[in-house]
């Protein structure tokens, strides 16, 4: 199917739903990391999608099914794998989560990023 210039989907000025939430508890290690999601585009397959996220402050597990692309555009995160190892992230940063990662997520500063997933399965 051909798609046009109206397809085209521009970040300033979609309109979309904001869905706010709270990992499980059981993931939760410290700190109230709730967050937020807007997401702006999710194609017909249902495996690619992207939009804007936010968290709160707070440590929580995570474990990923999918490759995600994030651009940080505030505040400031700290990725750990379950070797302990870690990387911080921030402002201007740009990073890629492989499918597989699995290790924790930490909130330093409350942070907004753009995503871009692509679900592998």
């Amino acid at each position: 199917m051909s798609k046009s210039v109206q397809n085209i989907v521009d970040f300033a000025q979609a309109q979309a739903e904001t869905i706010s939430f709270s990992p499980d508890a059981d993931k939760v290690l410290s700190g109230n990391p709730a967050q937020t999601v807007t997401n702006l585009y999710d194609d017909d397959s249902g495996v690619f999608s992207t939009g804007f996220w936010t968290g709160e402050p707070g440590v929580h597990k995570v474990s990923y099914s999918e490759e995600e692309f994030c651009h940080l555009l505030a505040g400031e995160v700290k990725i750990s794998d379950d070797a302990g190892q870690s990387k911080t992230f921030k402002v201007g940063d740009s990073f890629v989560i492989p499918a597989g990662f699995s290790g924790t997520w930490e909130t330093i500063a409350p942070a907004r990023k753009i995503y871009v997933v692509f679900e592998k399965g």
